[in-house]
């Protein structure tokens, strides 16, 4: 087993049969929220604004949201 120290968040995607899983239509805007689990074995939940009232493209934004990298600082 290995000792290293995590250097940077670990992003927790729960994969379901949901399409809109970790999106809230907040007042007509969507919002993707998750969980990231921090290197000190904490964790901090994120909401951020996907700027727009539409179902698809807030999947699509979404969608590259999570794909990406998250880099800690």
């Amino acid at each position: 087993m290995s000792t290293q120290t995590l250097k940077q968040p670990a992003l927790a995607i729960r994969f379901t049969d949901n399409p809109n899983h970790h999106l809230w239509n907040n007042h007509g805007t969507y919002w993707c929220h998750y969980t990231e689990h921090l290197p000190d074995y904490t964790k901090r939940r994120v909401r951020k604004s996907l700027g727009t009232d539409n179902l698809g493209i807030a999947r699509v934004i979404r969608d590259t949201l999570l794909s990406k990298p998250v880099v800690w600082e």
